[in-house]
């Protein structure tokens, strides 16, 4: 489908919960957030009617994320269920790894054939701060597990937190030398629940290019991030800059939160529920989200806030 600026709308990012089995400094509060009432959130049932609501409307790619969504029990069998929706023709997931030594081989098997797995630092000490409560070994692990389990493309996201990791651009980006993976640096975003960073933690994309002077352009994925490659390496680097040089005009995607809100955009307040609703109202509820997208998602650095008007958790990183 169309939006009123001419973009191909093909792309649903869903989150199907707000929980995580960590507490990283950008993404939620250090004290997790209140658990909504079952009945608040969409079943998996309701779930897969959603996805078969947006493909009827010509969306092919998914993204099912969280909060962390490899702690959602019935993970598995919401990956299989969307992946064999009529239209979809990629199913793919976010998650910090730590569960994927039990779950990536039957998640590929359920048809999830790409994975990004977050990694801000390769310190130990760094890695449990910014989560507040994670090991770094425990994300070997499951990056290793992934990489075991064959996916496609396994790419690595490090949000780009100045005074933090900007350090770290060259060894993260090394990794790349190492393993078949693209290495993907995130511009932070002013949310609503960043307040624990200053304005000197905004730092743009372009500082990952000075720590990086071999890097060479590379050709575009289809994506949004700007791609570049480091001589012998299996993989690219990724540079995503929503804050300094915004990507709004060629943005294909609106995201699904676990409670049942279609979210034009990430940094927009509207919402389109559709929890309750049978497969015709699910589909005008995301034909409306479509035409209502803005056309960009207005100013974002360290003075001017997100109007997401939600954590990142409750949207869907």
């Amino acid at each position: 489908m169309i939006d009123t600026f001419g973009r191909s709308i093909t792309y649903l990012r869903v989150s199907v919960t707000e929980l995580c089995n960590l507490r990283c400094r950008y993404c939620m509060p250090e004290n997790g957030v209140c658990k909504k009432e079952h009945s608040e959130m969409l079943t998996e049932d309701e779930l897969i009617q959603a996805v078969e609501a947006a493909a009827a409307l010509g969306i092919t790619k998914l993204r099912i994320t969280g909060g962390e969504p490899l702690i959602k029990k019935n993970i598995v069998s919401i990956c299989r269920r969307a992946s064999r929706v009529p239209g979809i023709r990629e199913v793919c997931l976010t998650t910090n790894g730590i569960l994927l030594p039990e779950l990536a081989r039957p998640l590929k098997e359920a048809g999830v054939s790409r994975l990004n797995l977050s990694l801000d630092t390769l310190d130990p000490q760094k890695y449990a701060h910014i989560t507040r409560n994670g090991s770094l070994d425990d994300f070997w692990k499951g990056f290793h597990a992934a990489l075991d389990a064959d996916y496609q493309k396994i790419k690595l996201n490090a949000v780009l937190i100045g005074g933090f990791n900007d350090d770290e651009i060259l060894p993260l980006a090394e990794l790349t030398r190492k393993y078949p993976v693209d290495v993907r640096f995130i511009e932070m975003m002013p949310m609503c629940d960043s307040s624990g960073f200053g304005p000197e933690a905004y730092i743009p994309f372009t500082r990952v290019l000075e720590a990086l002077p071999e890097a060479v352009p590379a050709a575009k994925d289809g994506g949004v991030a700007k791609l570049f490659h480091l001589p012998g390496a299996l993989g690219n680097i990724g540079l995503i800059s929503p804050v300094s040089a915004h990507f709004c005009g060629e943005c294909n995607r609106i995201r699904l939160t676990a409670d049942g809100k279609v979210k034009p955009c990430l940094h927009s307040n509207a919402e389109y529920p559709l929890k309750g609703l049978d497969f015709d109202g699910m589909k005008a509820q995301l034909e409306a989200a479509i035409l209502g997208k803005p056309q960009w998602h207005g100013d974002l650095d360290a003075a001017h806030k997100s109007g997401a008007g939600r954590n990142m958790n409750q949207i869907g990183g």
